[in-house]
């Protein structure tokens, strides 16, 4: 049955600091951190896409897992800001990696992109379709930020995040995933046919990523074995910090069993939950037999939850991300 063991992430190299966007954008940086909780984000350079990263990502999970590439069935990336409009970025991953066994395809359901992509992974190990399964989600979203809208532009950042999906001969670690769509206002969080720029209705996205992501929590945990007492670590798509903390508050949930990352890296989309579970690993919030609960909620409408339990130890042997930058051309 289906469980995680490996685990990796890709950050662009370049910071930016509220700092610098208020002076470009002449407001406080008081103004944006109290409206998004995010002090830095990273953005991509020239030379970096959403295929370098997640590249680079999915070389140190299975590093991590202690997998060569072409050990890999499949590789799925995430991702609404793909490197071509066709082929997929998923090959161009495949092929940097070496994976030459492996088939690919992308996957796009916004910032819940990879929450979806985990859960058809985990499906198809428990079904016996696939083995190993690279799940990568990445975004370059500020190569679509309109920089003299504050309203948007301060949200976002670029990553990559991948983890490597296995079977096992023990019970899935991958538990029920409760997966949800609304595409009737599709211009409320939108990339227009032919526009340069992302379009987004702040208030209405608000409240509508709250309510979505609660209850769709709650009914991960209501359709799994986890008691009505018990709370799991919430390791949620980092939207905005306020969008965050609302929901805990909705759950009711312990301010120290929410993962809050987005301070340091922005909204990072597809990336965001890996790069969270990175950070709660490396904070030592997560230990082997853990129970995790994932949620996202992004353009779409798409959202979800699933409920998981931890397998992978803080002590990961290293990436080769050097070696593998090389070989990608970044």
């Amino acid at each position: 049955m289906a469980r995680i063991t490996g685990l990796g992430t890709a950050l662009p190299e370049q910071k930016l600091h509220n700092s610098e966007l208020a002076s470009r954008l002449e407001v406080s940086q008081e103004w944006i951190f109290e409206r998004t909780g995010i002090v830095s984000r990273r953005v991509a350079g020239d030379h970096e896409s959403s295929g370098s990263l997640a590249t680079e990502a999915g070389a140190a999970a299975l590093a991590t897992a202690g997998l060569p590439a072409d050990a890999v069935d499949l590789v799925i990336v995430a991702t609404i800001t793909p490197d071509y409009q066709f082929p997929s970025t998923a090959s161009l991953v495949q092929s940097a990696l070496g994976a030459r066994h492996a088939g690919a395809y992308d996957l796009g359901a916004g910032c819940s992109g990879w929450l979806f992509a985990l859960a058809q992974a985990g499906a198809l190990v428990d079904t016996g379709a696939a083995e190993r399964v690279l799940v990568c989600g990445a975004d370059v979203l500020t190569k679509f930020s309109d920089y003299s809208d504050p309203r948007s532009c301060v949200i976002f950042g670029d990553g990559a995040g991948a983890v490597v999906v296995e079977s096992s001969r023990g019970p899935t670690d991958l538990g029920r995933f409760v997966l949800r769509s609304d595409g009737s206002d599709p211009d409320l969080l939108c990339l227009p046919k032919g526009g340069r720029f992302i379009r987004m209705q702040g208030r209405e996205v608000y409240r509508r990523a709250v309510d979505a992501m609660a209850t769709s929590v709650e009914e991960a945990l209501a359709a799994s074995d986890v008691g009505p007492d018990e709370r799991p670590l919430l390791v949620a798509h980092q939207a905005n910090a306020r969008i965050l903390e609302a929901v805990q508050r909705r759950l009711g949930w312990p301010p120290d069993r929410v993962v809050i990352n987005i301070d340091h890296v922005g909204n990072t989309s597809s990336a965001s939950i890996p790069l969270a579970l990175e950070s709660a690993l490396q904070d030592g919030l997560l230990t082997p037999g853990d129970r995790v609960v994932l949620t996202a909620f992004g353009t779409g409408f798409a959202w979800g939850a699933g409920v998981m339990r931890w397998t992978l130890p803080a002590t990961r042997p290293s990436s080769g991300v050097p070696e593998i930058r090389e070989a990608a051309g970044v």
